[in-house]
């Protein structure tokens, strides 16, 4: 692989974890970077759920960063990754989001290939009347889509690019598999997806899957109607090798203190505002431990989210340095009474492009990447709970950010 061009200007970061350089977003040359070094280098990547490929020959197309790939079951139930990539000239072979067949055909030569990438077909190979066609040293073997190395857990389906990568609860850590384990703890059904596209760096949302902070203060639903409040329960914890995955859960507490909230001064708590629907608020305890919020961030591109009894890993896809897509994919446990199943869909509005608590995700991130456009040589500042990068047992602090762009600079080598 080419190293992508030189960061220029060369990337300013002082020695201080509350300072990050506007640069790490808006910068072509470093979102190259971050695709060799990050996603398509020594890292899991989410790519599907189990039973999004419930039957032999099932197959989705997504993403790992911007390269395409397909992730496929085989006649034996088997999942694979390849790139989707034709080994002959370099175009797309599959061009639907889903679907189930046996072979996967470039429409462009029509050159075929199995569901695990292996090439099985080649027009006029032997070429015609004795001319043309491929010399006889042409071995079909030596032509297959580039495979990923592929490893499951609970029901979520990772790749990698690096075939010499630790395994992937190494890569996890003991804890953040633990808590991964708690929202996959019995099997799933897959409910669908929503997608929305976001003009801003996607580490912007990354950090917002980190940030306790805003919670409450960009959400006027979290505040307003006690789905999340700073004043909760609640911590933040660091995991895996790099500090790079995390986990932000908040619970309610007896006697919870609202005295900052009910002074007035926060815009995101409003008494005033009635829901014409409160059943939607109706949670039934399910997990344990009992959360409100479950946000669990697995470097680079996941999030296991719960909020109340909605359930959805978030994909993020970087499209450019200042865009990227985000995919919601909903499920429910398979023993789900019919009545837990519609509150989960009724409560899936809670996210996506247009839901009650993250449609201001979008919208913050994007502001962001509008007012650093021009001064990359000035910083973010993430001093909330001071300079430590270890897990917290508070939501006042900014420490699971700090953490993540401590490990990025040993990731990126900057």
């Amino acid at each position: 692989m080419n190293r992508p061009e030189p960061i220029n200007p060369p990337l300013k970061w002082p020695d201080d974890p509350t300072l990050v350089p506007y640069q790490v977003y808006t910068d072509p040359a470093l979102f190259d970077l971050e695709q060799e070094k990050m996603f398509r280098g020594a890292t899991w990547s989410f790519v599907a759920l189990e039973v999004e490929l419930p039957n032999p020959f099932d197959y989705k197309s997504t993403f790992i960063g911007d390269t395409p790939v397909v992730v496929s079951r085989d006649g034996d139930g088997e999942v694979h990754a390849w790139v989707n990539r034709c080994a002959h000239r370099g175009a797309m072979v599959c061009r639907d989001l889903r679907g189930n067949t046996q072979t996967h055909t470039c429409v462009y030569h029509q050159w075929a290939f199995d569901t695990a990438g292996d090439l099985i077909g080649v027009p006029f190979r032997r070429g015609l009347g004795g001319k043309g066609g491929y010399p006889k040293d042409f071995d079909m073997a030596d032509h297959g889509l580039q495979q990923l190395r592929v490893e499951t857990l609970e029901g979520l389906v990772f790749a990698t690019f690096d075939h010499e990568m630790m395994n992937l609860t190494d890569y996890l850590g003991e804890e953040m598999t633990g808590w991964a384990k708690r929202v996959f703890c019995k099997p799933v059904e897959f409910l669908g997806t929503s997608r929305q596209y976001i003009k801003s760096n996607w580490k912007l949302y990354t950090e917002n899957t980190k940030d306790p902070y805003h919670a409450s203060l960009l959400h006027l639903f979290h505040a307003t109607f006690g789905v999340y409040r700073s004043s909760m329960g609640g911590g933040c914890s660091v995991g895996g090798p790099h500090g790079m995955h995390s986990i932000l859960r908040a619970f309610s507490i007896e006697d919870e203190d609202l005295s900052e909230y009910k002074k007035g001064d926060l815009r995101t708590y409003d008494e005033t505002v009635k829901l014409a629907a409160p059943e939607i608020l109706n949670v039934h305890p399910e997990l344990e431990p009992v959360f409100t919020n479950h946000i669990q961030s697995i470097f680079p591109s996941a999030v296991i989210q719960q909020i109340h009894n909605t359930l959805a890993v978030r994909q993020i896809l970087p499209k450019a340095v200042d865009e990227f897509e985000l995919v919601f994919h909903f499920f429910g446990y398979a023993d789900d009474t019919p009545e837990l199943r519609a509150m989960r869909i009724k409560q899936a509005n809670f996210v996506g492009p247009a839901g009650f608590i993250s449609m201001e995700d979008g919208e913050a991130t994007e502001l962001v990447q509008q007012g650093v456009i021009r001064d990359g040589d000035q910083f973010s500042y993430a001093a909330l709970g001071g300079r430590g990068t270890d897990s917290v047992d508070t939501l006042l602090d900014e420490a699971l950010i700090r953490s993540f762009w401590q490990g990025y600079r040993g990731f990126i080598g900057v």
